[in-house]
């Protein structure tokens, strides 16, 4: 599967963004997806995922409450909201899918280009 992010772009503190993660070459239905982010000079980490059947989410604790996971396997696109943005959201977010099907836990096995999002002070 291909995913291609899209979203990402500057916003004042405080305020909201959606990225959008479309997967092409094959269906995302079944598989578990997620978002990661990697901030400059810093290590990739874990934002969030929803399980096979869009019936479970996870999320990193500094994100909980302010970001929401969702899909649309129809459109075979995931989307993450963000709210509240922080300056600490800084960063470039990749969407992720998982290789096998049937899976609450993500493990990614393909990944998407990444989207940059830039939150000012």
């Amino acid at each position: 599967v291909q995913l291609q992010a899209s979203g990402g772009g500057l916003v004042q503190a405080g305020g909201s963004l959606r990225l959008s993660c479309a997967g092409s070459g094959r269906t995302i239905s079944a598989y578990a997806m997620g978002w990661f982010r990697q901030a400059p000079e810093k290590e990739r980490e874990f934002v969030g995922s929803i399980n096979w059947s869009g019936g479970r989410t996870y999320y990193a604790d500094s994100v909980k409450g302010r970001f929401t996971i969702s899909r649309d396997d129809a459109k075979n696109t995931v989307y993450l909201q963000m709210s509240s943005l922080k300056p600490e959201d800084t960063a470039v977010y990749y969407c992720a899918s998982n290789s096998r099907r049937f899976s609450d836990e993500l493990k990614p096995g393909y990944w998407g280009q990444g989207t940059l999002v830039t939150v000012s002070s």
